[in-house]
């Protein structure tokens, strides 16, 4: 069969590589055309119509600057939906373009797939109905969705969580403390790692608030994990500590405590055991944390925190993302702060809710065996 996946930035590259290696084990004439990156590219052996940089614009103003290329994409997209007729479209994460690029694949009779499901239970809402309209499927990786979706008429699987076994396998590889220590010449001290986020916008608005807070910290060695892709000359507009590149997850495992920008780095931290200060920036205004309140429907907006049903890290958010606020409450889970122990212990508890097995693969034996049955 042929599968047409759309992954629109580095996240969902990774994700839909493993769907694509697990699709092949259970169909072996598997063809694929794909938007997304290299990962993808290795694992099909062919380019990506589009890759995902031409895609991943995050924010309103970031979309509106890159309207042309997003436009462009999509138009593109939807016209090899049309040449390719694909045996199914399988949407990965990145809702605002997938969404339209669903509704032209139901147009022309071809099935929907959802994996990674959009957060509409936090905000938008009302996409829901889109869904339910236009998916087959959706294949769930938070064990809260399963309910949520089902609840509201959307077919839905839960999975399991890709970041459970990809942390876990590279974990178990890592590099020990003293060669890192040695590859980067830095000291002995407890290690402060810095994680501000995969795109500029993010790294503009909390590294600056993270490196003030790690100067406050002289008894420990202050690093910033430096995301794939982006150029070390963005890092250096905002601080002057160590840069590590691609090795997130060791310095994660290594670490003594973590400030990490809100996102999918929060669970892989959690999953390293690492205690972490959850922090995003962007304007800082108290406006837009009133607003924010009003539009998201939730309680908490880190993976740790969601997964849990409870305050496991502590979360500070716009005005509240300060050096004050955050060094207080990085000063609470550092080693002998009143918080640590507990926050491990919810670690332990997200852990067991997000429970064990092979996402992708479970995701492609659930696709593959639906295609069958309805040929």
């Amino acid at each position: 069969m042929k599968y047409f996946i759309s992954a629109g930035e580095a996240s969902g590259d990774l994700h839909a590589s493993h769907l694509m290696a697990g699709l092949r084990d259970f169909d072996r004439e598997a063809r694929f055309v794909f938007l997304g990156g290299d990962l993808m590219a290795e694992v099909s052996g062919t380019a990506p119509l589009i890759h995902y940089r031409r895609m991943a614009y995050m924010g309103f103003s970031e979309v509106i600057r890159h309207l042309p290329e997003v436009t462009g994409a999509l138009r593109r997209a939807k016209a090899a939906l049309r040449e390719e007729r694909p045996d199914a479209l399988i949407a990965v994460d990145y809702p605002s373009f997938n969404l339209r690029l669903a509704r032209e694949a139901v147009k022309l009779g071809i099935p929907v797939y959802w994996f990674i499901a959009p957060k509409v239970w936090a905000w938008k809402e009302w996409r829901v109905k889109d869904l339910r309209r236009l998916c087959r499927r959706v294949l769930s990786i938070l064990p809260f969705e399963k309910e949520w979706f089902a609840t509201r008429g959307v077919e839905v699987d839960y999975v399991g969580n890709p970041s459970v076994d990809e942390t876990d396998r590279q974990l178990a590889s890592c590099r020990t403390r003293e060669e890192i220590i040695a590859d980067h010449d830095i000291t002995h001290r407890p290690l402060l790692l810095l994680v501000p986020g995969s795109r500029e916008a993010e790294i503009r608005n909390n590294l600056p608030v993270m490196t003030s807070v790690a100067r406050r910290r002289r008894d420990m060695q202050a690093v910033v994990a430096a995301a794939p892709g982006i150029a070390p000359e963005i890092y250096r507009r905002h601080t002057t500590l160590p840069l590590i590149e691609n090795s997130t997850l060791e310095l994660m495992a290594h670490a003594d405590a973590a400030l990490v920008t809100s996102g999918t780095a929060t669970l892989e931290c959690a999953l390293a055991g690492t205690p972490q200060v959850v922090m995003y920036r962007a304007n800082g205004s108290r406006i837009s944390y009133g607003l924010m309140k009003r539009l998201l429907h939730i309680d908490h907006v880190s993976l740790p925190n969601l997964i849990a049903g409870r305050t496991v890290v502590p979360e500070k958010l716009l005005h509240h993302c300060t050096p004050a606020e955050v060094s207080e409450a990085l000063d609470s889970i550092v080693s002998g702060g009143k918080g640590r122990e507990s926050q491990l212990a919810g670690y332990i508890e997200m852990r067991r809710r997000l429970g064990s097995g092979d996402a992708a693969v479970n995701a492609a034996r659930i696709i593959t065996k639906d295609l069958i049955q309805h040929s």
